[in-house]
C-alpha cells in the first residue's frame, strides 16, 4: 500500500542542519551525501535534509506551513527537553503550555522549521 516514508526539509547549510539533529533525535544520520542526509525517525519513516541549492525543481519560499511533531512525551519528558534545549541555546518559540490537545512547547531548527514536543492529551476534544 502507498504511504509517506519520508519527510524532506529544505535547509540552507546540511552540515549545520546535520549537527543540529545529530544532537537533538541523539542519533547518527543512517546515509550522508554531499548535500543530503537522512535519519531514521521509525522503522519506515524518515526525515531528510537536502539543500536547498541542489535540489530541482528549486523550492518555493513561503508556501504553507508545517512542523515536525514528536507527541508522544509525557510531560515530564516535555518540560525536561524544554530545559534542554533552551540551555543549548535552540530558539524556542513557544514556551511550555497546555493547549486543548496536550502539554506542549515548539522549538526552531536553524533554518526556522517548527519542532513541537507534546504530551498528547485529547480526552477533552470532542
Amino acid at each position: 500500500m502507498f504511504r509517506p516514508n519520508s519527510l524532506i526539509l529544505y535547509v540552507d547549510d546540511v552540515d549545520r542542519s546535520t549537527a543540529f539533529y545529530k544532537d537533538i533525535l541523539k542519533a547518527d544520520p543512517v546515509e550522508t551525501f554531499q548535500d543530503f542526509c537522512v535519519f531514521a525517525l521509525a522503522d519506515s519513516f524518515v526525515v531528510g535534509l537536502q539543500a536547498k541549492h541542489a535540489i530541482d525543481p528549486k523550492p518555493q519560499q513561503g508556501i504553507g506551513g508545517f512542523e515536525l511533531s514528536f507527541s508522544n512525551a509525557t510531560t515530564e519528558e516535555v518540560d525536561a527537553l524544554w530545559a534542554e534545549w533552551k540551555a543549548r541555546g535552540i530558539e524556542i518559540v513557544l514556551e511550555p503550555t497546555t493547549l486543548e490537545f496536550g502539554y506542549t512547547f515548539v522549538a526552531a531548527d536553524p533554518d526556522g522549521h517548527r519542532l513541537r514536543v507534546c504530551a498528547t492529551d485529547t480526552t477533552n476534544i470532542a
